[in-house]
C-alpha cells in the first residue's frame, strides 16, 4: 500500500481565497486523477481571534483591517465572484454582510474529523458564509451544517462547551503559527513544502506530479 500523500490546509471557513484556492486544488487533483492518492486535512487559522460575538459589517471590517476603499473592495468581490462562478462556487456579497467569529467552526471541524467528513463541513460551513447570507458563529446555523453532513449535531455541540476541545484548536492554531503560517490558504505538503494563496490550477498539478513521481 503506497502512502497517501497528506495535504494539510491551513485556512478560515470566512476566507474567501481559502474557498478559491481550495477548488483550484480539487481540480488539479481530479485533472491528475489523483483523487486516491491524496489525504487531505483541514487546519485551523483565524483570520478575526478578536472578532466580537455579534460580527462587524464586512466593509467597515474590511477598511479598518487592510485599508481598503469602498471602491476597491467592490472591484475586489467581483473579481472573486467571476472566479468562483469559474470553479462552480457562488460568491453572495451583499451590503449588511457581516464578518463572523469562527473559533466555534474551527472546534466542530475537528469533530468532523474523526468521522471522515471535514472537507463535506468545511465545504457546508463556507457556502453558508458566502453563498447563504449566514453567520457562522450562530450555534443554530453550525447545528444545520452539522446535520447537512449526517454528524451527530448534539454530540458535536457539545464539543462547543468543552475545554479541552477549544483548548486542542487554539492550541493548534499556535502550531502553525510558530511554524511560521501568518496569511491562509496556505497549503502544506508531507509538512516539507507549502504554498500561499491561492495558486493557479497549473501551478498545483505542477506540485502535485512532482510530489507523486517522487513516491
Amino acid at each position: 500500500m503506497k502512502e497517501k500523500l497528506k495535504i494539510d490546509i491551513v485556512s478560515d471557513v470566512v476566507c474567501p481565497w481559502c474557498i478559491i484556492g481550495y477548488k483550484r486544488l480539487e481540480k488539479a487533483i481530479s485533472e491528475l486523477g489523483i483523487k486516491d492518492q491524496v489525504e487531505i486535512e483541514w487546519q485551523p487559522f483565524e483570520l478575526n481571534p478578536g472578532m466580537p460575538p455579534e460580527g462587524q459589517n464586512i466593509t467597515e471590517h474590511i477598511t479598518e483591517k487592510y485599508g481598503s476603499t469602498v471602491e476597491q473592495q467592490k472591484e475586489s468581490r467581483d473579481n472573486m465572484t467571476d472566479i468562483g462562478e469559474e470553479l462552480g462556487f457562488k460568491f453572495d456579497y451583499f451590503d449588511e454582510m457581516r464578518m463572523s467569529n469562527t473559533f466555534e467552526a474551527h472546534v466542530l471541524l475537528e469533530y468532523a474529523k474523526d468521522f471522515g467528513k471535514q472537507t463535506e463541513l468545511k465545504m457546508r460551513l463556507i457556502t453558508s458564509f458566502f453563498s447563504e447570507r449566514k453567520d457562522v458563529s450562530d450555534r443554530a446555523v453550525l447545528k444545520q451544517a452539522l446535520l447537512d453532513v449526517g454528524l451527530n449535531a448534539d454530540e458535536a455541540l457539545a464539543k462547543l462547551n468543552n475545554e479541552e476541545a477549544r483548548y486542542e484548536v487554539r492550541n493548534k492554531q499556535g502550531e502553525w503559527k510558530n511554524m511560521g503560517v501568518n496569511s491562509v490558504p496556505t497549503i502544506v505538503f508531507n509538512r516539507k513544502s507549502a504554498v500561499t494563496g491561492a495558486q493557479p490550477v497549473a501551478t498545483f498539478k505542477q506540485i502535485l506530479g512532482e510530489l507523486i513521481a517522487e513516491k
